[in-house]
């Protein structure tokens, strides 16, 4: 008599505070695969004319599957379909074959993904290279780590950067994951000299990925918990594994993950046997096999001019783009990579005759981190090699992405994926950033929020320097001033460049808002509004001498691995001093063209700091000249008695929050009158802007402000503090979404406390209102006056 199927339990378990219904739990968790099984799975890959890897991915795929017969049939060429059953995806440029199959969580790799690789990150993602077989691509990569200890802390991260901005535990706990996610094999190098491993990885489904290690962390486990048990798992200790699990690397981790797997096992029938399973069974038969698309083949279609080690990676990439761009969309700066990059692409792929093929590949490849720093001199040296230094790659990436007819098509391409109808050169500057600061991103991430605003306001895409230009290698870029002031506009427009890149990345030229006017120079103040491509190119002329030794010692100041003293208070540092202490302090100083060093000393002989004010400041020195000078800062006086009209404390400091601006974008005179103004009020150390009331200024020691004048200017004060908030709250709206759900843009309370401050404005100003229109009423409203004014005199 044949035995029945076990049935599928659903029961009820405690998960926190609430009660879930976790359903289809199995009575058994599949076994290991066999040695048997991998040779099977290996011989049917090798036999289909559609799929080439190599025999030790074969056998990570087969480890990773629950059901190798099934996944040996799909390979298995048939009469009718050489391909064998393989699912068959035709993405942009190439073909993809793919097997379907449900696979072990605990054999399953996080891979790098735009939205993880584009956030600052103290663990570098690993270098990507494609591996191909006879000139031909296949579906795997090459990702070279430095060691095992930067891929067991680049795994980690991953997970923990994953959980730390979503989790779907709760929802694989009830149903388990019912998504593929989209793996492929991978050989993980190391440049250590290390052993390489092959291992599947996943690249689309990483939240899935590490919510399931959630699940089985179980409930309240925190991300640093769940990202190490999940390391923990799959690269456990080697030497666990005994000298029978065999002699590579690879042998010994899949045996150590297979020894954890078995404790799991253990674990889970110990609670099956019981009377009522319990919440551990749920947590581990839900999480321990998830459902895969591994892809196993690739063929690049003809007349694309790809190399053929770039076709696989592009191809998985237009797959996730696809998803993660155009529906379910990663964040800004992740998406403006992948849009730039695969705008490259696609141009690279026209082989178009205007370019170089070969060219364009080594710009991407620069681009993308695929080709190091280092080998700048070697990559794009012409008669002059140029330095192998991060700013110089930033200079080599803005010169070649801005050649005239390459940037209209990249423009083109790039709208074309983002499905927009237009874009400006803010939009241009906006998919560079994440580019441009790949080296330095993590060291200086105390301020890449800030660089990447700067950019998305212009970065360095003057006019000029979009117009077409060659780089002009030096070590001191000072050496350029004298040629840019003669006519040599690509030694003028390596200067802006340079400089440029050099004062956004250290938070010295910024995307300035109203409520910088009038802050102190060390607050981050600035002399006049302006966008930052306009600053790049008011320094980069010809004619303005401070505007451009600001930019060549910045340039020659400038460091990538670390931060300057002028862009972050100590206070906001770690206190641990650079790398290299041996090294002078990382500070930038301000232009003096009349001192022998061009730089500017106080009266006691020491260097004076280099602030953003200055530098908008040497943007536009004509400018600067008809400026008033500025309100002078004092104190703020004693409280006014309630009758002279005025606020209070609490009131004023929250009214002064923005500058007017007319529709220049330039900021109104606020002395127009010709009243002398005083400010006064206390500086805000978060944001940096003055917080405080403009009074006229007293003609006389001993004369008293009269209160209509006090009103003047506090009614001043109220329609500028309304229009700062108003803008406040316009930049937190554009904020929003690359803020994302995980930190809302504004905690709950102070949403609440803000509510019930504008609500008391709200009503203030409409009780002013009522008592101005009832106490000033003209006397047409008045009957009696009507009627009068209609008797004819006599």
């Amino acid at each position: 008599m044949a035995t029945s199927k076990p049935v599928p339990l659903s029961i009820d378990v405690s998960w926190g505070t609430d009660t879930i219904r976790v359903t289809n739990i199995s009575p058994h968790l599949p076994a290991d695969t066999t040695d048997s099984h991998v040779a099977a799975v290996t011989a049917a890959g090798q036999a289909n004319p559609s799929t080439w890897l190599p025999d030790a991915s074969w056998g990570a795929i087969a480890r990773a599957t629950t059901r190798p017969d099934a996944l040996t049939a799909q390979l298995r060429p048939t009469a009718d379909e050489p391909s064998g059953l393989l699912m068959v995806e035709n993405v942009e440029g190439a073909t993809l074959w793919s097997v379907v199959t449900r696979v072990l969580l605990s054999e399953l790799f996080p891979g790098p993904q735009p939205r993880t690789g584009m956030e600052v990150s103290e663990v570098p993602d690993p270098q990507v290279h494609g591996i191909t077989r006879e000139g031909r691509p296949s579906a795997i990569v090459q990702y070279r780590y430095e060691s095992l200890v930067h891929l067991r802390n680049h795994v980690w991260q991953t997970i923990h950067a994953t959980l730390s901005l979503n989790s779907y535990a709760t929802s694989i706990l009830t149903r388990s994951v019912t998504r593929n996610l989209i793996t492929h094999p991978v050989e993980i190098a190391f440049e250590d000299g290390t052993e390489p491993i092959h291992v599947l990885v996943v690249r689309d489904g990483i939240t899935r990925l590490a919510s399931a290690w959630a699940v089985l962390a179980g409930h309240g486990a925190d991300p640093a918990e769940v990202a190490t048990l999940a390391t923990d798992a799959l690269l456990g200790n080697a030497s666990a594994a005994g000298a029978a699990a065999g002699p590579g690397l690879g042998q010994r981790l899949a045996a150590s993950r297979a020894q954890w797997r078995q404790a799991r096992r253990q674990e889970f029938d110990g609670e099956m046997n019981g009377t009522t399973p319990g919440v551990r069974a749920a947590q581990i038969a839900q999480s321990y096999v998830v459902p895969a698309q591994i892809a196993v083949g690739i063929e690049g279609h003809d007349g694309r001019v790809l190399s053929p080690e770039d076709i696989f990676d592009d191809a998985i990439r237009s797959v996730l783009a696809s998803v993660h761009v155009e529906f379910k969309q990663w964040d800004a700066a992740a998406q403006n990579v992948e849009v730039i990059t695969r705008a490259l692409k696609r141009i690279i792929q026209q082989g178009d005759p205007r370019w170089n093929t070969a060219d364009l590949q080594a710009v991407y490849g620069l681009a993308v981190g695929r080709i190091p720093v280092t080998e700048l001199p070697q990559v794009f040296g012409g008669e002059a090699a140029p330095p192998g230094t991060a700013l110089w790659r930033a200079v080599y990436l803005v010169s070649a992405l801005t050649q005239p007819d390459l940037l209209e098509l990249l423009k083109d391409q790039a709208k074309a994926i983002k499905g927009g109808q237009r874009m400006s050169m803010k939009g241009f500057g906006e998919l560079l950033g994440p580019i441009i600061d790949l080296p330095w991103r993590a060291k200086k991430k105390l301020v890449t929020k800030q660089a990447r605003n700067a950019w998305n306001n212009g970065g360095v895409l003057s006019a000029d320097v979009t117009q077409g230009w060659t780089p002009i290698p030096t070590e001191d870029f000072t050496t350029l001033i004298e040629p840019s002031m003669n006519g040599d506009d690509d030694a003028r427009r390596t200067l802006a460049v340079a400089g440029g890149v050099a004062l956004i990345a250290d938070k010295l030229l910024t995307r300035n808002v109203g409520s910088s006017l009038g802050a102190r120079k060390e607050k981050g103040g600035v002399p006049f509004r302006s966008d930052v491509n306009k600053v790049i190119e008011g320094l980069s002329k010809p004619t303005n001498e401070l505007g451009l030794w600001t930019l060549a010692l910045a340039a020659n100041t400038f460091r990538s691995n670390d931060l300057p003293q002028n862009s972050v208070p100590k206070q906001s540092l770690t206190g641990k001093e650079s790398a290299e202490s041996d090294e002078p302090p990382y500070i930038y100083f301000k232009v003096d063209l009349d001192a022998e060093d061009y730089i500017a000393v106080d009266a006691d002989g020491v260097p004076v700091p280099l602030y953003e004010w200055d530098v908008v400041a040497a943007s536009d020195p004509g400018r600067m000249a008809k400026l008033a000078p500025p309100t002078i800062l004092v104190q703020p006086p004693a409280p006014p008695a309630p009758n002279e009209g005025t606020t209070s404390t609490d009131e004023s400091e929250s009214a002064q929050n923005g500058s007017p601006e007319n529709e220049s974008g330039e900021t109104s005179d606020v002395e127009g009158s010709g009243t002398p103004l005083f400010q006064y009020g206390t500086v805000d150390a978060e944001v940096g802007t003055v917080v405080g009331t403009l009074i006229p200024g007293p003609r006389d020691e001993d004369t008293p402000v009269p209160p209509s004048q006090l009103a003047a200017a506090h009614r001043k004060a109220l329609r500028l503090g309304v229009q700062g908030a108003r803008d406040a709250l316009d930049h937190l709206h554009a904020l929003e979404p690359e803020v994302g759900d995980h930190t809302p843009i504004v905690p709950v309370d102070q949403l609440d406390d803000l509510h019930k401050l504008l609500v008391g404005i709200l009503t203030d100003v409409e009780n002013l209102r009522r008592r101005t229109v009832e106490n000033h009423a003209p006397e047409e409203d008045n009957p009696e006056s009507e009627e009068s004014a209609d008797t004819p005199l006599g």
